[in-house]
């Protein structure tokens, strides 16, 4: 964000709370973007298949990941959860468990992860072009992201993995 949304004004550098924030230059205005994190919802979605781990059409080819979506305004991340796995996957949640909690500070979100146990025939959405089935024994998590979230089911189902290290 460059400019104040209130009133248009150039958004400088203020100190504000110990911090240095975008603020408004007018202090009849006195915005302030204080660039909280995006709450994103994370999906590990299991089927008698396997976990499926989808390809994002943005993203690098060679990179899979567990499904995410974004919070809606007013709705519950457990109901965000089971709507992202049917509008991304075509699949509807049978039983869906929270997994856990997690800060991702390179996209500035934090992320609500769940895991699904799912039933249908994968049906994917425009933002996805491919997928794969993983069994649980060969799924490994990585030290950022959903990677965590991933670590922290298998240990959870009692599968110990050491986690893929990136940057």
């Amino acid at each position: 964000m460059k400019f104040c949304p209130q009133c248009a004004e150039a958004l400088i550098d203020a100190l504000i709370e110990d911090k240095i924030r975008k603020a408004c230059p007018d202090t009849a205005c006195g915005f302030i973007h204080f660039n909280n994190p995006t709450p994103v919802v994370a999906m590990l979605v299991e089927t008698d298949d396997g976990v499926i781990m989808a390809h994002n059409v943005s993203w690098p080819k060679r990179f899979y990941s567990i499904i995410t979506g974004f919070l809606e305004e007013n709705e519950d991340p457990k109901e965000c959860a089971e709507r992202e796995t049917m509008e991304e996957l075509g699949l509807t949640a049978i039983d869906t468990q929270f997994i856990g909690l997690y800060a991702f500070p390179q996209q500035n979100q934090i992320i609500m992860a769940y895991y699904i146990k799912a039933v249908g025939t994968v049906k994917l959405n425009h933002e996805l072009d491919d997928y794969k089935f993983v069994a649980r024994e060969n799924l490994r998590g990585w030290n950022m992201g959903t990677g965590l979230a991933i670590t922290d089911w298998l240990k959870s189902v009692g599968i110990e993995s050491e986690p893929m290290h990136f940057g």
